[in-house]
Order: structure tokens, then sequence, then C-alpha cells
């Protein structure tokens, strides 16, 4: 590497594979619950819903911030998330450019940052372990989040215009 050189891969780089990680964050206490699956499709997004479901605790509000992918628009997802038992949960579908919003992407850039990026992996199964690994960590040093700008100033300065996170409504197709 010399300075001034962008980064990249080695003449004898091969991927061997991708992971999913579904990740759901309390940001009263900043716990993270994680789960990888081999792909993301609607039956992976319900059962990391499940996931969520089983481990919180029943009195807390829960507030699902999704990005626009089909899995997450699904028919099933939508009426799993309708059911009568789950009136806690509040659904909220982000266009890409908040991504920032998602407090849990915090977490998914320092793992990319400190293990992912210069890691080699010979396998699913090894990119697997490494993040669960960095990811069983990330619970160790709870620290709330705390917002430096009211809610109102966050949405005023924003460049998408009037529309919110809430009211941006998806397309309900499976």
């Amino acid at each position: 590497m010399k300075p001034g050189r962008t980064r990249s891969m080695t003449r004898d780089y091969k991927r061997h594979g991708t992971t999913d990680l579904f990740a759901a964050m309390n940001v009263a206490t900043g716990e993270v619950l994680y789960d990888t699956r081999r792909s993301h499709k609607t039956t992976d997004v319900r059962a990391s819903f499940k996931l969520v479901y089983l481990h919180l605790p029943r009195h807390l509000e829960v507030h699902v911030l999704l990005d626009n992918l089909f899995a997450h628009k699904a028919e099933r997802i939508a009426a799993w998330l309708a059911h009568r038992k789950r009136a806690r949960w509040h659904p909220h579908f982000m266009p890409a450019s908040l991504s920032w919003l998602n407090l849990v992407e915090g977490r998914f850039s320092l793992l990319t940052e400190r293990r992912l990026t210069r890691g080699v992996f010979s396998s699913v199964d090894d990119l697997v372990t490494a993040i669960e690994t960095r990811a069983e960590h990330w619970n160790d040093e709870l620290q709330s989040l705390v917002w430096k700008k009211l809610a109102n100033e966050i949405v005023s300065s924003a460049k998408w215009g009037r529309s919110t996170p809430a009211s941006v409504k998806p397309a309900m197709h499976d």
C-alpha cells in the first residue's frame, strides 16, 4: 500500500458466500438481539421478529424500523405485525436516505470496520462465526442512546422534506 492509494482485494480474493444479519436494539439500554440467517426472505424476517417477540418484556412498545426491501413489505409480514397479539408493535418504513435513523446501523458499521473489512473468510460458516463472536460483545458495555437534538429539529433539518418515517406507507406485496 502506498499513501493515497485506495485499498483493494488481492488477486487471489474469492468470495465464498454471504449471510444476513438481523438485529434489534433497545434504545433505552443499548442492548442488541441479533441473528444470522442464510437469506433475507419473508420467512427469515418473520423468524427475526419472533426472536424479538420471545425475548422482549411484554410491557414494552416495539418500534420496528424497516427499509423498503421486498421481504419487509410482504403480505405475510404485514399480517404477522397486524395480529392482535402484536398491537404494541409499530412498523416504520424508512427511505434509504434515512438509514442513519436506524440506530443499530452504528453497530453494523463498527462490525464492518473492526472485523469484516480486512477479514479473510474461507466459508460462510467462518464469516458467521466472526460476526457472532463480535456481536456477542455488543452488550458488554451497554449504554442508552441519547439524541443531541429534539425530534422536530432532526425532522426539520433532514433533506427528505416534509414526510416523516412514520408517514411513509409501504406498498404491500407478497
